[in-house]
Formats: C-alpha cells, sequence, structure tokens
C-alpha cells in the first residue's frame, strides 16, 4: 500500500515535533475544571479540543535555512468554548509551512477562560522570542493569526505587554459593542499596536462589525491596516473553499507579508 501523499509533502516543508508544554509548572490562572475531550465536530478532518487544561504549541518548523524566518502563532476559533483544531490550526499552519513561515499551533485554554486564553497566547509569544535562535526564526517577525474567538485573541494579545510584530485576524468576534462599531473596552489599541490583516464577509452577520470596529481603532491610532469585507462567505470556512471570493483570502494575506516586509519579494 502506498503511503498517503499528504505526510510525504509536509515532510517537505516542516519539522513537526508534537505538542510542547506552554507552561513548565506554576501556571498562572485557572485550569479547566474536567479532563480534556475531544470529537470529530460536523465536518470531515475537523477535531474539535475542549476542557483544555494543559496548554500546548504544537510546532510546524521550517527546516533549518541560511536566514531565519518569520513565525506566526496560530489560534483557532471556537467561541471560547472549543478549538476548531484542524480547520483553523494545523491546516493553517500546513499553509504557512508552504509560503515560507514557520507556525505554532496554540491549544489555549477553554472553555470559558478568556483571562487563561490570554495569558496563554501571550506565553507563546514570549516563548516563540526565547526560542529564536534554536527555532531558526526571527524575534523581529512574530505574527499572531486567528479565527473567530481566536481573532479576539490575536487582537487582545496585541494590546497586551507581549505584542506580535504583527496579526492576522480571520473572521474576527467579539470585537465590537453590541450591532454598532464601536471596539470593546478591553482592547484600546495605541501606536504600539501591530500592523494588521482582516478579512471577513459581510453576510457573517453576527460578527462582520468586529472587524469594522477594529479597523477603525487601528486606523484612528495610526497603525496600518489591511481590511477586506467580502459580500459572501459566511463564518468558520478556514483554508476551505467557500465558492465565494473569500475562500481567495490566503492570497491576499501572503502579499500583505510581502508588502509590510515579513516575507521577501
Amino acid at each position: 500500500m502506498k503511503p498517503p501523499l499528504l505526510p510525504l509533502l509536509l515532510a517537505a516543508f516542516a519539522v513537526h515535533a508534537g505538542e510542547l508544554k506552554l507552561w513548565d509548572g506554576n501556571m498562572p490562572g485557572e485550569p479547566a475544571g474536567q479532563p480534556e475531550s475531544f470529537d470529530a465536530g460536523k465536518e470531515p478532518s475537523n477535531i474539535h479540543i475542549t476542557n483544555v487544561g494543559e496548554p500546548t504549541l504544537t510546532p510546524y518548523l521550517l527546516e533549518r535555512r541560511d536566514r531565519p524566518v518569520p513565525l506566526v502563532i496560530v489560534c483557532p476559533g471556537g467561541g471560547y468554548r472549543i478549538l476548531s483544531f484542524n480547520k483553523e490550526g494545523t491546516e493553517v499552519a500546513q499553509w504557512l509551512n508552504r509560503i515560507g513561515v514557520s507556525a505554532l499551533v496554540l491549544k489555549y485554554r477553554v472553555p470559558d477562560n478568556r483571562e487563561g486564553a490570554l495569558l496563554d497566547a501571550r506565553r507563546a509569544v514570549r516563548l516563540a522570542r526565547e526560542k529564536a535562535e534554536e527555532w531558526n526564526i526571527d524575534p523581529h517577525r512574530v505574527g499572531m493569526l486567528g479565527f473567530s474567538a481566536g481573532g479576539h485573541l490575536a487582537a487582545a494579545c496585541s494590546h497586551s505587554p507581549d505584542r506580535p510584530d504583527f496579526a492576522v485576524l480571520v473572521y474576527p468576534a467579539y470585537l465590537s459593542k453590541g450591532d454598532g462599531i464601536d471596539l470593546v473596552d478591553e482592547i484600546r489599541p495605541d501606536a504600539q499596536t501591530p500592523p494588521a490583516f482582516i478579512i471577513q464577509a459581510q453576510d457573517d452577520t453576527r460578527f462582520y462589525r468586529s472587524s469594522l470596529a477594529y479597523a477603525a481603532a487601528l486606523d484612528r491610532a495610526g497603525v496600518p491596516v489591511e481590511l477586506h469585507l467580502f459580500a459572501k462567505g459566511g463564518h468558520g470556512f478556514g483554508l476551505r473553499e467557500t465558492g465565494h471570493p473569500a475562500s481567495g483570502w490566503p492570497a491576499l494575506c501572503e502579499q500583505w507579508m510581502v508588502d509590510r516586509g515579513i516575507l521577501p519579494r
């Protein structure tokens, strides 16, 4: 029987070393109250994880090159209840590898633990910079990419003392107040907030104002932002085809990274 093609292709791009513990004892904040659990979700090849009490990073590190490469910490979505770990996690890390970016998939604390999740995200940024030489990454090109609740987490981390150097928010949630386009009070961009690339579809009626609110706040703070608001696309598609132009966001994001000097021309 022939071996599966996908693992062979991925092996050409990255070294996948299994999960790394995010905290070495003395984890601040609260853990989950129940044992971690998994289910297959409602879609093929999409694992849902919940009750995360031991946060981890799953590394997708490129083979060592002559120069350090950028790194992106991937934050799956799931409403701060579960983590959509394949569709908004490992599949995204594999795409980042294909465009020359190392990746870490963050398994942060859920459910209903935004404080713990933010502590985990901040720790992931610190750890990436601490390990920069070992992992052959550029400590000044450490980004964060989040989907839905993970997009909210990336925005919150961008406003913390442990800020990434850039942020990518894909259909972010929970960033606007009610039905308006005012940014939530707990996130207040300033001149030190990293630049952001944001994509969302307007028929994502529950959450599309999150993107408008965050983009407007970045603009007021003088922070570079690129916002793509598509007419259709819905919510929760990850890298998967929707039949709408919103599915083309990875190519737009790659070009943005080139324009920002994160990736070489």
